[in-house]
Protein backbone atom coordinates (compact mmCIF):
# COMPACT_ATOMS: atom_id res chain seq x y z
CA UNK A 1 0.00 0.00 0.00
CA UNK A 2 2.79 2.40 0.92
CA UNK A 3 4.65 1.44 -2.25
CA UNK A 4 1.56 2.21 -4.35
CA UNK A 5 1.13 5.61 -2.69
CA UNK A 6 4.77 6.36 -3.32
CA UNK A 7 4.48 5.34 -6.98
CA UNK A 8 1.38 7.50 -7.45
CA UNK A 9 3.17 10.44 -5.83
CA UNK A 10 6.15 10.17 -8.16
CA UNK A 11 3.79 9.80 -11.10
CA UNK A 12 2.19 13.10 -10.08
CA UNK A 13 5.65 14.68 -9.84
CA UNK A 14 6.53 13.40 -13.33
CA UNK A 15 3.33 14.75 -14.87
CA UNK A 16 3.79 18.13 -13.14
CA UNK A 17 7.36 18.48 -14.41
CA UNK A 18 6.31 17.46 -17.93
CA UNK A 19 3.62 20.12 -17.90
CA UNK A 20 6.08 22.80 -16.76
CA UNK A 21 8.62 21.75 -19.39
CA UNK A 22 5.99 21.74 -22.12
CA UNK A 23 5.21 25.41 -21.41
CA UNK A 24 8.69 26.75 -20.63
CA UNK A 25 8.08 30.37 -21.63
CA UNK A 26 4.81 30.57 -19.73
CA UNK A 27 6.48 28.99 -16.71
CA UNK A 28 9.36 31.48 -16.88
CA UNK A 29 6.99 34.45 -17.08
CA UNK A 30 5.07 33.00 -14.14
CA UNK A 31 8.29 32.73 -12.17
CA UNK A 32 9.32 36.36 -12.67
CA UNK A 33 7.19 37.60 -9.79
CA UNK A 34 8.63 34.98 -7.44
CA UNK A 35 12.18 35.62 -8.69
CA UNK A 36 11.89 39.37 -8.16
CA UNK A 37 10.27 38.90 -4.76
CA UNK A 38 12.89 36.48 -3.45
CA UNK A 39 15.75 38.60 -4.80
CA UNK A 40 14.25 41.70 -3.19
CA UNK A 41 13.82 40.05 0.21
CA UNK A 42 17.36 38.65 0.20
CA UNK A 43 19.02 41.86 -1.04
CA UNK A 44 17.14 43.97 1.51
CA UNK A 45 18.07 41.52 4.26
CA UNK A 46 21.70 41.46 3.10
CA UNK A 47 21.79 45.26 3.06
CA UNK A 48 20.39 45.50 6.58
CA UNK A 49 22.83 42.90 7.93
CA UNK A 50 25.67 44.53 6.01
CA UNK A 51 24.80 47.99 7.31
CA UNK A 52 24.84 46.65 10.86
CA UNK A 53 28.25 45.03 10.32
CA UNK A 54 29.57 48.17 8.63
CA UNK A 55 28.50 50.48 11.45
CA UNK A 56 29.77 48.16 14.19
CA UNK A 57 33.12 47.84 12.41
CA UNK A 58 33.28 51.61 11.99
CA UNK A 59 32.48 52.13 15.68
CA UNK A 60 35.19 49.68 16.66
CA UNK A 61 37.64 51.36 14.28
CA UNK A 62 36.85 54.87 15.47
CA UNK A 63 36.44 54.19 19.19
CA UNK A 64 38.41 51.02 19.69
CA UNK A 65 37.05 47.71 20.92
CA UNK A 66 36.28 46.95 24.56
CA UNK A 67 36.17 50.65 25.48
CA UNK A 68 33.87 53.08 27.24
CA UNK A 69 33.42 56.85 26.97
CA UNK A 70 32.67 59.26 29.80
CA UNK A 71 31.46 62.69 28.77
CA UNK A 72 28.92 65.32 29.68
CA UNK A 73 26.38 63.62 27.43
CA UNK A 74 26.41 60.03 26.22
CA UNK A 75 23.11 58.60 25.07
CA UNK A 76 22.24 56.18 22.26
CA UNK A 77 18.46 55.84 22.50
CA UNK A 78 15.61 58.23 21.76
CA UNK A 79 15.08 61.09 24.17
CA UNK A 80 12.24 63.57 24.67
CA UNK A 81 12.83 67.30 24.70
CA UNK A 82 12.09 67.37 28.43
CA UNK A 83 14.65 64.65 29.15
CA UNK A 84 17.26 66.44 27.07
CA UNK A 85 16.59 69.75 28.80
CA UNK A 86 16.81 68.10 32.23
CA UNK A 87 20.08 66.43 31.26
CA UNK A 88 21.43 69.72 29.89
CA UNK A 89 20.78 71.47 33.22
CA UNK A 90 22.00 68.56 35.37
CA UNK A 91 25.08 67.22 33.61
CA UNK A 92 28.54 68.72 33.92
CA UNK A 93 31.52 68.07 31.69
CA UNK A 94 34.51 66.25 33.22
CA UNK A 95 37.79 68.11 33.64
CA UNK A 96 41.44 67.09 33.59
CA UNK A 97 41.56 66.91 37.40
CA UNK A 98 38.97 64.11 37.19
CA UNK A 99 41.34 62.07 35.01
CA UNK A 100 43.92 61.32 37.72
CA UNK A 101 41.10 60.69 40.21
CA UNK A 102 39.55 58.02 37.97
CA UNK A 103 42.87 56.42 37.10
CA UNK A 104 43.64 55.96 40.78
CA UNK A 105 40.25 54.42 41.52
CA UNK A 106 39.78 52.02 38.63
CA UNK A 107 42.11 49.04 39.09
CA UNK A 108 40.20 47.16 36.39
CA UNK A 109 41.08 49.85 33.83
CA UNK A 110 44.13 49.31 31.65
CA UNK A 111 44.07 52.91 30.40
CA UNK A 112 41.97 56.05 30.71
CA UNK A 113 42.69 58.87 28.28
CA UNK A 114 41.29 62.36 27.74
CA UNK A 115 40.30 63.85 24.40
CA UNK A 116 38.86 66.99 22.85
CA UNK A 117 38.08 67.73 19.24
CA UNK A 118 37.70 70.54 16.74
CA UNK A 119 37.44 70.96 12.98
CA UNK A 120 39.90 73.38 11.40
CA UNK A 121 41.89 73.85 8.22
CA UNK A 122 45.56 72.86 8.25
CA UNK A 123 48.36 74.52 6.26
CA UNK A 124 51.76 73.68 4.87
CA UNK A 125 53.68 76.31 2.89
CA UNK A 126 51.06 77.74 0.51
CA UNK A 127 48.82 74.66 0.59
CA UNK A 128 45.63 74.22 2.58
CA UNK A 129 43.77 71.12 3.76
CA UNK A 130 40.12 71.83 4.51
CA UNK A 131 38.18 70.58 7.53
CA UNK A 132 40.85 68.53 9.27
CA UNK A 133 39.85 66.89 12.53
CA UNK A 134 42.13 68.24 15.24
CA UNK A 135 42.16 65.83 18.18
CA UNK A 136 43.70 66.91 21.47
CA UNK A 137 44.47 63.75 23.45
CA UNK A 138 46.65 62.38 26.19
CA UNK A 139 49.63 60.32 25.07
CA UNK A 140 48.08 56.99 26.07
CA UNK A 141 45.21 57.40 23.57
CA UNK A 142 47.23 55.33 21.11
CA UNK A 143 46.67 52.28 23.37
CA UNK A 144 42.89 52.73 23.47
CA UNK A 145 41.99 52.87 19.80
CA UNK A 146 42.91 51.12 16.59
CA UNK A 147 45.50 53.80 15.83
CA UNK A 148 48.62 52.33 14.25
CA UNK A 149 51.63 54.57 13.65
CA UNK A 150 53.03 53.71 10.22
CA UNK A 151 55.89 56.23 10.17
CA UNK A 152 57.66 57.88 13.09
CA UNK A 153 55.97 57.62 16.51
CA UNK A 154 53.14 58.88 18.67
CA UNK A 155 53.94 61.80 20.94
CA UNK A 156 55.36 60.99 24.37
CA UNK A 157 54.17 61.55 27.96
CA UNK A 158 56.84 64.23 28.30
CA UNK A 159 55.54 66.08 25.23
CA UNK A 160 52.04 65.84 26.63
CA UNK A 161 53.16 67.13 30.02
CA UNK A 162 54.92 70.14 28.46
CA UNK A 163 52.10 70.81 25.95
CA UNK A 164 54.61 70.60 23.10
CA UNK A 165 53.33 71.53 19.66
CA UNK A 166 53.88 68.15 18.01
CA UNK A 167 51.40 66.11 16.03
CA UNK A 168 50.61 62.78 14.44
CA UNK A 169 48.83 63.10 11.10
CA UNK A 170 46.56 60.88 9.00
CA UNK A 171 47.34 59.71 5.48
CA UNK A 172 45.07 62.30 3.81
CA UNK A 173 47.23 65.12 5.15
CA UNK A 174 50.40 63.26 4.20
CA UNK A 175 49.18 62.75 0.63
CA UNK A 176 48.07 66.38 0.38
CA UNK A 177 51.25 68.03 1.69
CA UNK A 178 54.07 65.49 1.52
CA UNK A 179 53.75 63.31 -1.57
CA UNK A 180 57.49 63.25 -2.28
CA UNK A 181 58.80 64.36 1.10
CA UNK A 182 59.28 62.56 4.42
CA UNK A 183 56.62 64.19 6.61
CA UNK A 184 58.33 63.39 9.92
CA UNK A 185 60.01 66.55 11.16
CA UNK A 186 58.02 68.87 8.86
CA UNK A 187 56.01 71.78 10.26
CA UNK A 188 52.31 72.31 9.54
CA UNK A 189 50.16 75.11 10.91
CA UNK A 190 46.97 74.77 12.92
CA UNK A 191 45.31 77.96 14.16
CA UNK A 192 48.59 79.72 13.21
CA UNK A 193 50.46 77.49 15.65
CA UNK A 194 53.41 75.54 14.22
CA UNK A 195 52.99 71.80 14.77
CA UNK A 196 55.98 69.55 14.18
CA UNK A 197 55.03 66.16 12.76
CA UNK A 198 56.41 63.22 14.72
CA UNK A 199 54.36 60.42 13.17
CA UNK A 200 51.97 59.30 10.43
CA UNK A 201 49.05 56.96 11.09
CA UNK A 202 48.16 53.92 9.05
CA UNK A 203 45.27 54.48 6.66
CA UNK A 204 41.91 53.96 8.39
CA UNK A 205 39.46 54.61 5.54
CA UNK A 206 36.12 56.36 5.87
CA UNK A 207 32.77 56.01 7.59
CA UNK A 208 29.67 57.00 5.59
CA UNK A 209 31.87 59.02 3.26
CA UNK A 210 33.65 60.88 6.08
CA UNK A 211 37.38 60.27 6.03
CA UNK A 212 39.09 59.09 9.21
CA UNK A 213 42.48 60.03 7.74
CA UNK A 214 42.10 63.82 7.58
CA UNK A 215 43.19 64.11 11.20
CA UNK A 216 45.89 65.58 13.42
CA UNK A 217 46.50 64.27 16.94
CA UNK A 218 48.18 66.77 19.28
CA UNK A 219 48.87 66.81 23.05
CA UNK A 220 45.79 67.96 24.92
CA UNK A 221 47.64 70.89 26.49
CA UNK A 222 48.64 72.14 23.03
CA UNK A 223 45.01 71.80 21.97
CA UNK A 224 43.96 74.01 24.90
CA UNK A 225 46.42 76.67 23.73
CA UNK A 226 45.07 76.50 20.18
CA UNK A 227 41.34 76.43 20.84
CA UNK A 228 40.84 77.36 24.50
CA UNK A 229 38.92 75.39 27.10
CA UNK A 230 35.37 75.99 25.90
CA UNK A 231 35.12 72.67 24.07
CA UNK A 232 33.79 69.60 25.82
CA UNK A 233 36.32 67.21 27.33
CA UNK A 234 35.67 63.46 27.30
CA UNK A 235 37.44 60.43 28.74
CA UNK A 236 37.94 57.13 27.00
CA UNK A 237 38.82 54.02 28.97
CA UNK A 238 39.65 50.38 28.41
CA UNK A 239 39.56 47.44 30.80
CA UNK A 240 42.51 45.18 31.48
CA UNK A 241 40.59 42.20 30.04
CA UNK A 242 37.32 41.65 28.26
CA UNK A 243 36.01 39.62 31.21
CA UNK A 244 36.28 42.51 33.67
CA UNK A 245 34.97 45.17 31.29
CA UNK A 246 31.71 45.58 33.21
CA UNK A 247 33.70 45.82 36.44
CA UNK A 248 35.81 48.63 34.98
CA UNK A 249 32.71 50.54 33.87
CA UNK A 250 31.15 50.14 37.32
CA UNK A 251 34.35 51.32 39.04
CA UNK A 252 34.46 54.43 36.86
CA UNK A 253 30.78 55.17 37.51
CA UNK A 254 31.16 54.74 41.29
CA UNK A 255 34.32 56.86 41.35
CA UNK A 256 32.75 59.64 39.30
CA UNK A 257 29.64 59.70 41.47
CA UNK A 258 31.84 59.93 44.55
CA UNK A 259 33.81 62.71 42.89
CA UNK A 260 30.57 64.62 42.24
CA UNK A 261 29.19 63.84 45.76
CA UNK A 262 26.01 62.32 44.35
CA UNK A 263 23.55 60.69 46.73
CA UNK A 264 22.33 57.14 46.01
CA UNK A 265 18.90 58.37 44.85
CA UNK A 266 20.36 60.93 42.45
CA UNK A 267 20.90 60.24 38.75
CA UNK A 268 24.36 60.40 37.20
CA UNK A 269 25.25 63.95 36.19
CA UNK A 270 27.54 62.64 33.45
CA UNK A 271 27.21 60.33 30.49
CA UNK A 272 28.85 56.91 30.39
CA UNK A 273 28.52 54.76 27.31
CA UNK A 274 30.25 51.65 25.99
CA UNK A 275 30.87 50.39 22.48
CA UNK A 276 28.44 47.58 23.31
CA UNK A 277 25.74 50.18 24.03
CA UNK A 278 26.35 51.76 20.63
CA UNK A 279 26.29 48.38 18.89
CA UNK A 280 23.08 47.41 20.70
CA UNK A 281 21.54 50.69 19.57
CA UNK A 282 22.61 49.91 16.00
CA UNK A 283 21.09 46.42 16.33
CA UNK A 284 17.79 47.91 17.50
CA UNK A 285 17.82 50.45 14.67
CA UNK A 286 18.51 47.90 11.93
CA UNK A 287 15.98 45.54 13.52
CA UNK A 288 13.33 48.26 13.28
CA UNK A 289 14.23 48.81 9.63
CA UNK A 290 13.93 45.07 8.96
CA UNK A 291 10.50 44.92 10.61
CA UNK A 292 9.22 47.69 8.33
CA UNK A 293 11.00 46.91 5.05
CA UNK A 294 10.90 43.10 4.95
CA UNK A 295 7.06 42.81 4.99
CA UNK A 296 6.91 45.36 2.16
CA UNK A 297 9.28 43.31 0.01
CA UNK A 298 7.27 40.18 0.81
CA UNK A 299 4.30 41.82 -0.94
CA UNK A 300 6.07 41.16 -4.24
CA UNK A 301 6.05 37.46 -3.36
CA UNK A 302 2.31 37.72 -2.71
CA UNK A 303 1.84 39.21 -6.19
CA UNK A 304 3.91 36.35 -7.59
CA UNK A 305 1.63 33.91 -5.81
CA UNK A 306 -1.43 35.46 -7.45
CA UNK A 307 0.24 35.02 -10.84
CA UNK A 308 0.91 31.37 -10.02
CA UNK A 309 -2.75 30.83 -9.13
CA UNK A 310 -3.88 32.49 -12.35
CA UNK A 311 -1.59 30.32 -14.47
CA UNK A 312 -2.68 27.16 -12.64
CA UNK A 313 -6.33 28.01 -13.30
CA UNK A 314 -5.49 28.38 -16.99
CA UNK A 315 -3.65 25.05 -16.83
CA UNK A 316 -6.71 23.35 -15.32
CA UNK A 317 -8.90 24.70 -18.12
CA UNK A 318 -6.45 23.58 -20.81
CA UNK A 319 -6.09 20.07 -19.36
CA UNK A 320 -9.73 19.28 -18.68
CA UNK A 321 -9.66 16.20 -20.93
CA UNK A 322 -6.46 14.91 -19.29
CA UNK A 323 -8.01 15.30 -15.85
CA UNK A 324 -11.21 13.57 -16.91
CA UNK A 325 -9.29 10.71 -18.50
CA UNK A 326 -7.15 10.17 -15.38
CA UNK A 327 -10.21 10.14 -13.16
CA UNK A 328 -11.95 7.73 -15.53
CA UNK A 329 -8.93 5.40 -15.26
CA UNK A 330 -9.14 5.41 -11.46
CA UNK A 331 -7.24 8.49 -10.27
CA UNK A 332 -8.65 9.77 -7.00
CA UNK A 333 -9.33 13.38 -6.11
CA UNK A 334 -6.26 13.43 -3.89
CA UNK A 335 -4.11 12.28 -6.83
CA UNK A 336 -5.33 15.20 -8.95
CA UNK A 337 -4.80 17.64 -6.06
CA UNK A 338 -1.26 16.32 -5.54
CA UNK A 339 -0.50 16.72 -9.23
CA UNK A 340 -1.47 20.39 -9.40
CA UNK A 341 -0.10 21.27 -5.96
CA UNK A 342 3.25 19.74 -6.90
CA UNK A 343 3.25 21.70 -10.15
CA UNK A 344 2.51 24.96 -8.32
CA UNK A 345 5.11 24.18 -5.67
CA UNK A 346 7.80 23.44 -8.27
CA UNK A 347 6.99 26.64 -10.12
CA UNK A 348 7.31 28.76 -6.96
CA UNK A 349 10.30 26.86 -5.56
CA UNK A 350 12.15 27.13 -8.88
CA UNK A 351 11.52 30.86 -8.87
CA UNK A 352 12.84 31.00 -5.32
CA UNK A 353 16.02 29.15 -6.31
CA UNK A 354 16.63 31.45 -9.30
CA UNK A 355 15.92 34.49 -7.10
CA UNK A 356 18.42 33.20 -4.55
CA UNK A 357 21.09 32.92 -7.24
CA UNK A 358 20.36 36.42 -8.55
CA UNK A 359 20.47 37.79 -5.00
CA UNK A 360 23.96 36.37 -4.48
CA UNK A 361 25.10 37.91 -7.78
CA UNK A 362 23.56 41.28 -6.85
CA UNK A 363 25.06 41.16 -3.36
CA UNK A 364 28.50 40.45 -4.81
CA UNK A 365 28.21 43.40 -7.21
CA UNK A 366 27.07 45.78 -4.45
CA UNK A 367 29.80 44.59 -2.07
CA UNK A 368 32.48 45.14 -4.72
CA UNK A 369 31.27 48.62 -5.66
CA UNK A 370 30.37 50.04 -2.23
CA UNK A 371 31.95 49.95 1.24
CA UNK A 372 28.88 48.15 2.63
CA UNK A 373 29.44 44.40 3.19
CA UNK A 374 26.49 42.30 1.99
CA UNK A 375 25.60 39.40 4.26
CA UNK A 376 22.89 36.97 3.12
CA UNK A 377 22.08 35.09 6.29
CA UNK A 378 20.56 31.63 6.57
CA UNK A 379 17.48 33.13 8.25
CA UNK A 380 16.69 35.28 5.21
CA UNK A 381 17.34 32.35 2.84
CA UNK A 382 14.94 30.12 4.78
CA UNK A 383 12.38 32.95 5.00
CA UNK A 384 12.39 33.75 1.28
CA UNK A 385 12.47 30.14 0.03
CA UNK A 386 9.93 29.02 2.63
CA UNK A 387 7.56 31.84 1.77
CA UNK A 388 7.97 31.30 -1.99
CA UNK A 389 7.34 27.54 -1.71
CA UNK A 390 4.46 28.11 0.71
CA UNK A 391 2.91 30.65 -1.62
CA UNK A 392 3.06 28.08 -4.42
CA UNK A 393 1.16 25.58 -2.28
CA UNK A 394 -1.35 28.10 -0.93
CA UNK A 395 -2.16 29.74 -4.25
CA UNK A 396 -2.09 26.41 -6.07
CA UNK A 397 -4.58 24.86 -3.68
CA UNK A 398 -7.74 26.38 -5.21
CA UNK A 399 -6.89 25.39 -8.81
CA UNK A 400 -5.93 21.91 -7.59
CA UNK A 401 -9.21 21.44 -5.72
CA UNK A 402 -11.13 22.81 -8.69
CA UNK A 403 -9.40 20.29 -10.97
CA UNK A 404 -10.14 17.40 -8.58
CA UNK A 405 -13.87 18.21 -8.56
CA UNK A 406 -14.30 17.90 -12.32
CA UNK A 407 -16.74 15.22 -13.37
CA UNK A 408 -14.80 12.77 -15.57
CA UNK A 409 -17.63 12.29 -18.08
CA UNK A 410 -18.20 16.04 -18.43
CA UNK A 411 -14.44 16.64 -18.63
CA UNK A 412 -13.92 14.07 -21.40
CA UNK A 413 -16.96 15.17 -23.39
CA UNK A 414 -15.89 18.84 -23.11
CA UNK A 415 -12.91 18.10 -25.36
CA UNK A 416 -15.13 17.06 -28.29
Amino acid sequence: MIGLRFALFWEAVRIALQSIWAHKLRAFLTLLGIIIGVSSVLLVGASIEGLETYVETAVSKALGSNTFILARFAHTGSMTDEEWERMWRRNKAPNLEDLDFLRARCPACAEIAAEMGATHNTYFANQEMLDSQIRGVTANMVYLTDLTVEEGRFFSDSEEEHSTFVGVIGTDIKEKFFQNVDPVGQIIKVQNYPVRIVGVLEKMGSVFGNSLDNVVYVPIGAFYKMFGGRRQLAFRGKSTTRDNFDTAVDQVRVAMRARRHLRPNEDDDFGLITTDDINNSVDAFTGAIAMVVTPITLISLLVGGIVVMNIMLVSVTERTFEIGLRKALGARRTDIIYQFLIEAFFLAASGGAVGLGLAFVGATIIENTTPIPMTITLAYIVLSLGVSGGIGVIFGLYPAVKASRLDPIVAISAER
